[in-house]
């Protein structure tokens, strides 16, 4: 694999940044200055340093994103700006994407990578992973929101949903709710069933990841060995 190429894939630098910082002497092959990018190494055995710091090689990213409003939860679209767009360009080429999705305009947790056998499984309803997200409502909540969601809906489009936990806040016009499924705009047309509507929505859980405060909007981090090792056992795998 070329060197160029190595460090695109794994996240660290694009191309052209790569380049630059060969030719400034701040790429290091087995103990030696490599300035030609294009030269070939062998991920597994070769030792590189990019400007002071050991790579290694990465198949799978785990990144935990703040999604802001506007963006839409897909790799590509041709009316929207699309999730992936808010990362670095060097992690472009690493066919990252969304596990799961969020609406345009709901914010908060989201996962992405491009290990498509841990998001099937996330994503699995028979794994009953769960989500928490809070919400603000136009209405206060009726009276038996919570036996109403906890018994399972079957909304109007004959859609049967799972039996959800409803935490209303003390004025009723908002709370958060607990999911294992992630259906079409599910809790907007859960809102709707009971005569209500959605005005703000942020997911703030998936599974036993918790959104990250210190993340503003349209910001992310790789996830932490722990947290990617606490999605795995949660689904098993």
């Amino acid at each position: 694999m070329r060197i160029d190429k190595f460090l695109s894939e794994n996240g660290i630098a694009s191309r052209k940044e790569a380049g630059r910082a060969a030719r400034a002497g701040q790429i290091i092959v087995n103990g030696k200055v490599e300035k030609d990018t294009a030269k070939h190494i062998s991920p597994e055995t070769d030792e590189i340093y990019y400007m002071g710091q050991l790579i290694t090689h990465t198949p799978f990213l785990y990144i935990m994103l703040n999604k802001p409003e506007g963006y839409v939860s897909a790799t590509e679209d041709g009316h929207f700006p699309v999730v992936v767009e808010l990362l670095d360009t060097a992690l472009q080429s690493r066919h990252l994407f969304p596990c799961g999705r969020l609406d345009k305009d709901t914010t908060g947790l989201m996962l992405l990578t491009n290990d498509g056998q841990l998001s099937h499984l996330l994503l699995s309803p028979r794994r009953h992973v769960e989500k928490r997200y809070r919400f603000t409502c136009a209405e206060p909540l009726r009276a038996d929101a919570e036996q109403i969601f906890s018994e399972g809906l079957t909304l109007k489009d004959g859609d049967v949903l799972l039996p959800s936990t409803l935490y209303p806040t003390p004025d009723r016009m908002g709370g958060e709710i607990c999911l294992k499924e992630g259906k079409y705009h599910q809790i907007k047309r859960m809102l709707g069933a009971i005569g209500n509507r959605i005005v703000t929505l942020e997911r703030i859980s998936f599974g036993p990841l918790s959104a990250d405060p210190a993340l503003g909007r349209g910001q992310w981090r790789y996830l932490t060995d722990e947290e990617v090792s606490a999605l795995r056992q949660a689904v098993d795998a």
